[in-house]
């Protein structure tokens, strides 16, 4: 019998079991909620290898594209054949270290004498507890903090891949998916990733969810409004707003939060419960990039101190200015520095290579988890190209030694970097460095005026700053300037469940904030093409 594999474990094959029966004898952890009969969508797994060998998509699977399958529905037809699938909801990285503001707690959800109130309506008896929930939804990574709304104190927090991920692996691809025949199954997906872990949060705890009375999200436009079920196809046609921004535009609405009751998107909390969602920036600068401001304090600096805040990702924010004008943009990246569209790209998991130096010709390099290596991660790619053109192995137009049209890295592993790997990367910085430079001239602030330049995400956490700097990434600056934050957004949403007045005060800042369309830019494609060189950023050109 033929071995299938999962989570670099591997099992013979047996004609007839599903393949959440084959995770079982593995002990392997596949979520269900609805007893294997494929009505919660919540065992979604990518058949990597092998997908012929699987019975026909039941009806249930009929909402998946090619290669995503429930594994309750897939059986095996051929035990001579060779499987392999991965977990669409595994586990990442998780950013331990970042930004930790001070707030006075000062809670919307509180206790009043023996009942818990929200805002002024009381809303249940006090059962001993009173915790919310900060989620930040990106289009990769969810990340949640359980924090307790008497003591302030973060007690519990946890990192997956967004399960959305087979309706594309960018925010346009999960638009138009969203707009098809299966509209509301990516909502559905996040609501399952969450629900699940809250119930592994409550087993780990030993708490009840019915103490958990609120919570808040953030994300960028798409990740929300999908969270809300809220109509996206408006943030794929131009000009790009979100439903909520086009309602405040028309004078329908006075905010673009959102608020909603717990039960009514099904999120297993407090069945009295709230979900609020962060205000959105403009178009896809969205609630993750508002509460990023928040985590870093801009409310608070001087009228004329300028930063600059850059959440590096698929779809990269940045925003820059002083509190007096502040601009921001949406950065179309690509998914290529998280490990999309670059052969032996992945994302930050186990087996990840995620730094890179070249010495005596030979790449020297640490993977995640100290196993071995299965792919390079964003940080180690960054460093690759860094090291490639320090070296001269590379030109920084990314022309290879000897036109070569790959340069090994692990060669035993077959791990390699093309042409059109650098191409993608490419792309992908020239996207981030463009959006930067277009920003600071519209404002007219040279990069050295900047005071801090903060990077946040999860990814920008992992990478080294002086590499970024020397290829361009990053506005080119003394590396003790360049400040990173961790994941900021998290930090933003866990002071929105503190404080209601920070949450007052963010929707204020965000009023005030600009945003610029680069694609209206009439020198963008030339700042683009002019990015996709290896270089550090010099200078911001004419205004």
């Amino acid at each position: 019998m033929a071995p299938l594999s999962c989570e670099r474990k591997q099992l013979a094959l047996t004609a007839g079991k599903t393949l959440f029966d084959h995770a079982d004898e593995l002990q392997i952890k596949i979520p269900t909620s609805c007893g294997r009969c494929g009505t919660c969508h919540e065992c979604i797994v990518e058949v990597t290898r092998g997908i012929e060998a699987l019975s026909e998509r039941s009806e249930a699977e009929q909402f998946l594209p090619h290669h995503y399958r429930l594994a309750c529905q897939a059986r095996v037809l051929d035990a001579t054949a060779d499987i392999a699938f991965t977990l669409i909801k595994r586990r990442r990285q998780i950013v331990t270290t970042g930004l930790s503001r001070d707030v006075e707690l000062e809670p919307s959800t509180r206790r009043v004498g023996d009942d818990v109130y929200a805002g002024g309506q009381r809303i249940d008896i006090y059962r001993g507890g009173i915790y919310g929930l900060a989620i930040d939804v990106g289009t990769t990574t969810v990340v949640l903090n359980l924090v307790d709304l008497e003591t302030s104190a973060v007690r519990y927090t946890s990192a997956l891949e967004n399960p959305q991920r087979f309706g594309g692996s960018d925010v346009m691809h999960r638009i138009s998916y969203d707009r098809g025949p299966c509209r509301g199954e990516l909502h559905r997906a996040i609501v399952n990733a969450v629900n699940a872990e809250i119930r592994e949060m409550c087993r780990r705890l030993r708490f009840i969810r019915r103490l958990i009375y609120e919570v808040v999200v953030v994300g960028n436009s798409t990740m929300r409004d999908l969270f809300f079920n809220l109509d996206t196809r408006s943030l794929g046609e131009k000009p790009y707003h979100s439903l909520t921004e086009l309602a405040v535009s028309n004078g329908e609405r006075s905010t673009t939060s959102l608020t909603a009751a717990a039960r009514a998107l099904r999120i297993r909390i407090n069945p009295n419960g709230t979900v609020y969602g962060a205000p959105l920036i403009g178009s896809h600068v969205g609630a993750d990039a508002a509460a990023d401001l928040l985590a870093i304090g801009v409310d608070e600096l001087g009228r004329d101190d300028a930063f600059m805040l850059v959440d590096i990702g698929a779809n990269t924010e940045v925003i820059t200015g002083t509190p007096r004008r502040m601009l921001a943009a949406s950065c179309p990246a690509g998914p290529a520095f998280e490990g999309g569209h670059v052969t032996n790209g992945m994302p930050g998991y186990e087996g990840a290579i995620e730094s890179v130096a070249c010495s005596n010709g030979r790449m020297h390099y640490r993977v995640i988890g100290n196993g071995e290596p299965e792919g390079i991660c964003g940080s180690g790619l960054i460093d690759l190209l860094s090291e490639l053109v320090r070296h001269r192995r590379m030109s920084p137009r990314g022309t290879f030694q000897g036109s070569a049209r790959e340069i090994p890295i692990v060669p035993e592993k077959g791990i390699t970097l093309s042409r059109g790997d650098v191409s993608e990367l490419a792309q992908a910085k020239a996207a981030n460095y463009a959006g930067q430079l277009i920003l600071l001239r519209s404002l007219r602030i040279p990069p050295e005026r900047i005071g801090r330049v903060y990077l946040a995400g999860g990814f920008a956490n992992y990478i080294n700053v002086a590499n970024a700097i020397a290829i361009g990434l990053v506005p080119n600056l003394p590396p003790e300037r360049i400040v990173k934050v961790g994941n900021a957004a998290l930090e933003g949403a866990t002071i929105l469940l503190r404080s209601r007045a920070k949450r007052e005060a963010l929707e204020r800042l965000v009023r005030q904030i600009e945003h610029v369309e680069l694609e209206t830019v009439p020198d963008f494609f030339d700042l683009f093409v002019e990015g996709c060189t290896f270089e550090p950023m010099n200078g911001v050109g004419p205004g």
